[in-house]
């Protein structure tokens, strides 16, 4: 039931997004159903076009790991040895350093086709899973395209079952939730890009290995709250560390990511998304904690949204009571 509920709640907020994209086809000329299909391919091509540009970059970044692992372990034990001798302690650093490269070489390749291939063929084993994974996504286009086909129908009907007194206030209600959400998508949309360019033009300005991956990862996965901005600062730090040391090039990451949070939180959400939602922040952990437990990584996405789209039916709630009285 919740996996059917994900289906469908994510093909009617692709839907939401690619529905200007149809209407503006549309206006130039196309039908219905070749500007509704025309946007769906441009989504198909929007995610492969990531897909391959991940590939890419591992391809690239992947051989630096392995290439700069035994100067990682070398800084990493420069810094490390000194604290464990104020405590008598003592490591066997040449056959760490021999374990790990061993390691690093059996899982790295010199380029990345092996992990790829790896993958691969931990999905091809899992068939059963692939077969569910492809079909959710054939189900999720194919709901997608329909719902661009008649998407003006489709609220044209749902109007008609609501009783003709409250129509009003439903038609005022459907345009509030549709400008919050076309606000936020849209806006959250730019604010990914641009944070996406600030991290990873940053972290490769500072010489980090492998800090345009991670600084892309970063921007794109602001969309999800707290968890993306906090996997992106651990991956970096982390390579920091390997990298740097404790010195300069760690406080170098954390100011990169202090500053981006400051532009996101005080230039680019304001500017480019308005007020966004408007939550207290208990109430954001709650949204996420609860559409988190009932639709699972599609819940977390969803939540914001969600429970900004349930404030806005609440505020008109209570003005129809207000009203009344």
């Amino acid at each position: 039931m919740t996996t059917i509920l994900s289906i469908f709640l994510s093909a009617l907020i692709i839907a939401y997004v690619l529905e200007p994209i149809a209407n503006g086809l549309q206006r130039l000329g196309c039908a219905r159903r070749i500007s509704a299909l025309l946007s769906v391919a441009l989504g198909v091509t929007a995610a492969l076009g990531l897909i391959v540009l991940f590939l890419n970059i591992l391809q690239r970044e992947i051989p630096q790991i392995k290439a700069q692992a035994p100067g990682w372990i070398e800084k990493t034990r420069d810094w490390l040895a000194p604290q464990l001798e104020r405590f008598n302690l003592s490591l066997d650093w040449i056959q760490i350093k021999a374990l790990l490269v061993e390691r690093i070489t059996q899982q790295f390749s010199s380029n990345a086709n092996t992990l790829i291939s790896t993958v691969l063929e931990t999905l091809l084993a899992s068939t059963q899973t692939l077969l569910a994974a492809v079909a959710s996504l054939v189900l999720i286009f194919f709901v997608v395209f329909y719902l661009l086909v008649d998407w003006a129908a489709l609220f044209t009907r749902i109007c008609e079952f609501i009783p003709r007194r409250y129509r009003t206030t439903a038609q005022d209600l459907g345009h509030e939730c549709d400008q919050l959400l076309s606000q936020y998508l849209r806006g959250q949309l730019l604010v990914m890009v641009i944070l996406a360019v600030y991290y990873a033009s940053t972290l490769s300005l500072l010489g980090m290995a492998g800090g345009l991956a991670i600084g892309l990862l970063t921007g794109l996965a602001i969309f999800i709250p707290y968890i993306g901005f906090g996997v992106g600062l651990t991956l970096a730090i982390l390579s920091a560390l390997l990298q740097f040391g404790p010195g300069t090039g760690l406080l170098g990451v954390i100011a990169i990511y202090g500053v981006g949070q400051l532009i996101e939180s005080f230039f680019l959400t304001p500017k480019l998304v308005g007020e966004r939602i408007g939550l207290h922040p208990v109430a954001v952990v709650f949204a996420l904690l609860f559409f988190g437990s009932l639709f699972g990584f599609f819940g977390v996405l969803l939540a914001l949204p969600a429970a900004a789209v349930t404030l806005v039916a609440l505020r008109h709630a209570r003005a129809h009571f207000m009203a009344a009285e």
